[in-house]
């Protein structure tokens, strides 16, 4: 097995993650296995969410696996006693149901993190956290790139929640000096997303499409810019965040690479499958009135703090994700 130095810091240091089985958080507790830390790995497996047994299925015996629900108050402070590190990726994630169900979103989103961050104080107030916001906490841009200074300006439930979540992480951080820092993720794709629908990602259910012979629609006008992080790319920022005691009560920007715009990935998909074709629709009714136009990071900041920066190139991280997907489809598609 390949020697992963960075991980290796947390040999032997209890670590929870929350959202253990979906997307990131399975790839995060892989590499942290592989680094010998003792991992619990929480996940409500609500099928409408990201969780999938398949994500952990090659290193499950090396870690342990609860199935709860980050909203059960009677659970997770038993789960969070004695951790020294928190990784906190457990949400929903989808915009559209946050806009047609925003009360399970605030649950989840809002009420089970404040109710969370209480249970570390409690049992763990030395746990290092590590909080997975999004940059769809922005809105829609004024100016691109888009750095922190950016006014926060959410234009959908999800995005207003996602900013009550990261503010009670910073919050309790300057009140009651818990060492808690955030993540603002970008498009983030690779092997373990979720694909059978749009509710995690746009580009899990492109890979689903383009793999399955269903064009890949995109909608307007298909030149509105984004960047995407590949998964390791982002696990790595988690790492990093987590071991770095100068990003304590910061939230940083994870961006990916060069803006790319959603015709020319979908075209990219497309060709790098070697099948499929591209369908540009108007906007669906429900979905015109929460898109954000262009949007793509400026990561300047965690370049700086953490000596991060995205490795993968997008052509690269699309190949290896349909590879993933083509042998793995009766684990993913349905």
């Amino acid at each position: 097995m390949t020697r992963d130095p960075v991980a290796e810091s947390f040999a032997g240091s209890r670590v929870l993650i929350t959202g253990g089985a979906g997307f990131i958080g399975s790839s995060l507790g892989r590499r942290l296995v592989r680094g010998g830390a003792e991992v619990t790995l929480v996940d409500s497996m609500i099928p409408e969410y990201g969780g999938n047994l398949a994500n952990i299925r090659d290193y499950e015996s090396k870690a342990r696996f609860n199935v709860t629900d980050i909203r059960d108050t009677h659970s997770m402070p038993y789960l969070v006693e004695g951790v020294d590190f928190l990784f906190n990726l457990a949400g929903q994630t989808s915009h559209l149901d946050s806009m047609t169900d925003p009360f399970t979103d605030l649950e989840i989103n809002v009420r089970a993190q404040a109710a969370l961050l209480e249970a570390v104080r409690t049992h763990a107030p030395r746990a290092r956290i590590v909080f997975a916001s999004t940059r769809q906490i922005y809105g829609r841009p004024g100016r691109l790139p888009v750095d922190e200074t950016h006014p926060i300006a959410p234009i959908d439930v999800n995005g207003i929640n996602k900013v009550a979540a990261e503010s009670y992480h910073l919050v309790y951080h300057a009140a009651h000096g818990m060492r808690t820092s955030v993540l603002r993720l970008t498009n983030t794709y690779g092997p373990g997303m979720r694909v059978k629908d749009a509710r995690q990602t746009f580009v899990g259910i492109w890979i689903k499409n383009v793999l399955s012979g269903v064009p890949i629609t995109v909608y307007g006008s298909g030149e509105q810019l984004r960047d995407l992080c590949f998964v390791d790319d982002a696990v790595e920022a988690f790492i990093l965040s987590a071991l770095n005691e100068a990003a304590v009560g910061t939230a940083l920007n994870i961006g990916g690479g060069p803006p790319v715009s959603l015709l020319a990935l979908a075209n990219l998909l497309v060709e790098a499958a070697g099948s499929g074709t591209v369908e540009a629709i108007p906007f669906p009714a429900e979905l015109e009135p929460i898109d954000i136009g262009d949007y793509y990071s400026d990561d300047g900041a965690a370049r700086r703090l953490l000596g991060w920066e995205p490795r993968i190139a997008l052509e690269a991280g699309i190949a290896a994700t349909l590879d993933y997907y083509r042998a793995r489809s009766a684990e993913y598609f349905t």
